[in-house]
């Protein structure tokens, strides 16, 4: 299985998709076990099929609670909780769930979600103080904002550690080991500086790379790390883009379908002429794109993305997704509606708060190249802070590390296996000569040694 995944789209067979539905995944397994050794199938519905049994062994693992060890959880963190307030939340999708052997079980994250998100639980935590990390980063997105809007830009510079364990049950002493490590890349805001492994990298990708990675193959030792140290910067700009400025010639480049996911379905055509309007300033059209995934639907932290066979129509018709969900269906619309748009993804990297992010990329002339971060947009939106809200349409702070510009693209050297995520690259990726690893079979660190403004 490589990046190469366009038979998601292709249908699973009625019955193999009730039982994996229904979370009846024994039945689920035998039942393809007998498709894949039918010599009468096609070999394009087999390879789906195969995929189906990955997304059934991470089901598990993304939803490991039961309806009562997450009302537990709930009772824990939240004053009064009562179970009539967690069927409410389930049933307007705010705690995220899934059958498994006929029974309901929750996301791993259900409560971080909750708290995130609404507001109205926040007020009735039994230890608030876990809000303050999200506050303290709100107020110090109010100043570099403000910061830019006084300046017209800022410019940082950065120097970062990484390191990639793999955890004790994967550990394969004299095993050849295949390691991969994100590297920024050379693309809009981001430019690449020195790079420093103290492991020895057995090749360093081009800066121009599309997921610009340290590739080290090792015969592995316990204890082994894999160990990164880069420096880069960003000169993200501030720009208050204006429709009435806007070329009446506009650019048909990256306007195009990238199946699986960025395809223009009979759902995301009729959303994108709902939103348009009739409207033809690819300003205003980008606008009401980023207000309805701001506006209409709220983020939720959600399982790996290949469990979905089309991102897009699962947040536009969900109304609800994490970062990459709102960045691709921002992307869509503006594709589907002959609007430049890619993607761009990383870290959110400041002192004190480091962590996997995406957002998007959308070309208005005569303005070039603007950015859109409708997660952080959707969170301004929710704290009624419309400076913010207003300041992720069209731009980025600088607290950003670029090392994905493009979706569902294929590492260099290429990955035997499919990938833990096969779609970005921002948490490393690690195979054996025989197996590739998922997510739960090791853990990349990072750590800002630096930062300094320009």
């Amino acid at each position: 299985m490589t990046t190469d995944l366009q038979y998601l789209a292709y249908p699973l067979p009625e019955d193999i998709e009730r039982l994996s539905r229904a979370g009846d995944f024994d039945r689920a397994r035998r039942v393809i076990a007998q498709r894949l050794a039918n010599p009468l199938v096609p070999e394009i519905l087999k390879e789906r099929l195969r995929f189906e049994l990955r997304i059934m062994e991470e089901i598990p693992l993304s939803y490991p609670h039961s309806e009562e060890a997450m009302f537990q959880l709930l009772r824990a963190a939240i004053s009064d909780f009562t179970r009539e307030e967690m069927e409410a939340l389930r049933d307007e999708g705010t705690l995220d769930w899934v059958y498994r052997q006929g029974r309901v079980y929750y996301k791993n994250n259900a409560l971080d979600n909750l708290i995130k998100t609404r507001a109205d639980m926040q007020a009735r935590l039994v230890d608030p103080s876990c809000l303050e990390e999200s506050q303290a980063n709100a107020r110090m997105l109010d100043e570099i904002i403000a910061k830019m809007k006084r300046d017209g830009h800022a410019h940082m510079r950065y120097r970062m550690r990484t390191r990639l364990s793999i955890l004790p049950h994967a550990q394969r002493p004299g095993a050849r080991i295949h390691v991969h490590m994100p590297l920024p890349l050379a693309d809009g805001q981001c430019t690449p500086g020195e790079i420093y492994t103290t492991s020895k990298a057995r090749h360093i990708a081009s800066v121009d790379a599309t997921q610009r990675t340290a590739y080290f193959e090792e015969i592995y030792q316990p204890g082994m790390e894999f160990v990164s140290e880069f420096t880069y910067e960003i000169d993200a700009p501030y720009v208050q883009p204006r429709a009435e400025e806007v070329s009446g010639e506009q650019p048909t480049f990256d306007t195009e379908e990238i199946p699986p996911h960025i395809r223009f379905t009979p759902f995301i055509r009729a959303l994108c002429q709902e939103l348009s309007g009739g409207e033809t300033n690819p300003l205003i059209l980008a606008r009401r794109f980023y207000d309805y995934c701001t506006v209409n639907a709220c983020y939720r932290f959600v399982p790996p993305y290949f469990l979905k066979t089309n991102i897009p129509e699962y947040f536009a018709a969900g109304q609800r997704g994490d970062c990459g969900m709102h960045a691709l269906t921002f992307i869509t619309l503006c594709r589907c509606a002959g609007i430049p748009a890619q993607w761009q993804a990383g870290l959110y990297a400041r002192p004190g708060d480091i962590g996997n992010h995406d957002w998007a990329k959308f070309y208005i002339a005569p303005y070039g190249w603007l950015y859109c971060d409708a997660s952080f947009g959707g969170s301004a939106y929710r704290a009624g802070n419309k400076e913010r809200w207003d300041f992720y349409f069209g731009n980025l702070e600088p607290w950003r590390m670029v090392c994905n510009r493009a979706f569902q693209q294929e590492l260099d050297p290429p990955r035997r296996f499919l990938r833990a995520d096969p779609y970005d690259s921002q948490s490393g990726e690690v195979e054996y000569d025989d197996q590739g690893l998922t997510s739960h079979d090791f853990v990349l660190s990072r750590e800002l040694l630096s930062v300094e403004e320009v």
